[in-house]
């Protein structure tokens, strides 16, 4: 089943000479240099006159910058990437004002990303060899996988983690593929325990990555704390760490993906629930938990695989009470603690937890798709509710409200 032509990032590690990494490393600088300013810029502006300062205002203000001798080291690096992050300053106040993100942040030396990127015209791709602007030798990149046959990259993004490796992603333009699904729907309930539960009564458990490298992460913090700050060994202290939490992030990315791809391949239409993790995190018993287990990781993988490959992703309101509700007679119960695994109905059926909750998220998600609501994201919850995950039908609803629509 062939996808509509989509822009599909590319990420590969690749290993920097020292020319080269010191140069990419002077032009991380001067992106973060020129961003700050320029937010400092535009911050000033509304603050006090209250002027909007847009994206061609900022960049003739660079090229003044350029011409300054405090700020002429500016002409030392690619121009590109310098310009690219005064649009992405652009694209961070257009989300402020359409109230989809918050205000703009300056970033921060040693706590923000690494990271520069390059459009068509600063760099060279031929033969599977990439060259950067001011760089007169290709990257010496692991292609671990093949680029789109004839696929040209558009825009080209350097990084370097905390970990201290380098990486580059290419956006190509490409048309993914799947087969048909052998599923027509199904339903999925997430949990901490079991990662996902499934309609079909499938459960897969949660690798819980973090907490297998718990106690080495704990021996390299221990020993980060110990070193003197400013030191070179606190420095590589510093990398030690990163380098845990590097391998911890790559095994729970790496399982993530093969999860959801197997979920789209398989499936026609995926019904979700809605969680507020953001609140969720809250609850400080089970937050280390919860951020392990990356809920929001795991249904932004599907939003955008099933874009891809054309599948149908159904999100049920966050209070919609699938864990009380009966999948059988649709009787809900007034109390549903979370110690309770197994339950019985007053109809005879016999339930587990989680599978009787995905049941319940199939069957509302199905109803709702068919009423023609689609997919409704609510990632924010009104008054900040409870933090923990939401069952409870509000006061105000009553309890017909609360019953799947068809």
């Amino acid at each position: 089943m062939a996808a509509t032509q989509v822009k599909r990032a590319f990420k590969y590690r690749f290993y920097p000479t020292d020319a080269q990494a010191a140069e990419l490393s002077r032009t991380f600088g001067c992106v973060r240099l020129v961003y700050n300013r320029a937010l400092a810029v535009r911050t000033e502006a509304w603050t006090v006159r209250r002027e909007r300062v847009n994206y061609n205002a900022t960049s003739a203000m660079l090229t003044a910058w350029k011409k300054t001798e405090e700020l002429a080291f500016l002409c030392e690096v690619s121009s590109v990437p310098l310009q690219q992050c005064l649009r992405h300053l652009q694209g961070a106040f257009s989300n402020f004002w359409l109230g989809r993100a918050k205000y703009p942040a300056f970033k921060s030396r040693k706590k923000s990303r690494k990271s520069a990127e390059y459009t068509s015209s600063a760099l060279r791709f031929r033969d599977g060899r990439l060259t950067l602007a001011k760089m007169d030798q290709p990257l010496d990149i692991v292609w671990s996988r093949p680029l789109p046959e004839g696929a040209t990259p558009s825009t080209v993004t350097v990084s370097q983690d905390a970990a201290g490796r380098w990486f580059v992603s290419l956006l190509c333009e490409d048309r993914p593929t799947m087969p048909a699904p052998v599923n027509a729907a199904v339903g999925i309930d997430a949990g901490i325990t079991s990662l996902v539960t499934l309609s079909t009564g499938e459960k897969i458990t949660n690798p819980r990555h973090e907490r297998k490298d718990r106690r080495r992460l704990a021996k390299a913090q221990r020993s980060l704390a110990r070193k003197a700050r400013g030191s070179a060994n606190r420095e590589k202290a510093r990398r030690k760490v990163a380098r845990v939490h590097a391998k911890i992030a790559d095994r729970r990315r790496d399982f993530l993906h093969k999860l959801t791809t197997r979920l789209v391949r398989e499936t026609q239409t995926v019904v979700i629930e809605d969680l507020t993790v953001r609140n969720m995190l809250k609850n400080h018993r089970l937050s280390r938990a919860i951020s392990d287990a990356s809920w929001s990781g795991l249904r932004s993988m599907l939003e955008y695989k099933a874009q891809w490959y054309g599948r149908d992703l159904v999100v049920v309101d966050r209070w919609f009470p699938s864990s009380r509700l009966c999948s059988a007679c649709g009787t809900i119960r007034d109390k549903m603690p979370l110690n309770v695994r197994e339950w019985e109905c007053d109809c005879g059926a016999v339930h587990d937890r989680d599978v009787n909750a995905a049941r319940n998220i199939l069957a509302a998600g199905l109803a709702a798709a068919a009423c023609g609501d689609g997919v409704r994201p609510q990632r924010s919850t009104p008054g900040g509710r409870s933090s923990v995950k939401q069952e409870v039908v509000p006061p105000q609803r009553t309890r017909a409200a609360a019953q799947p629509r068809g």
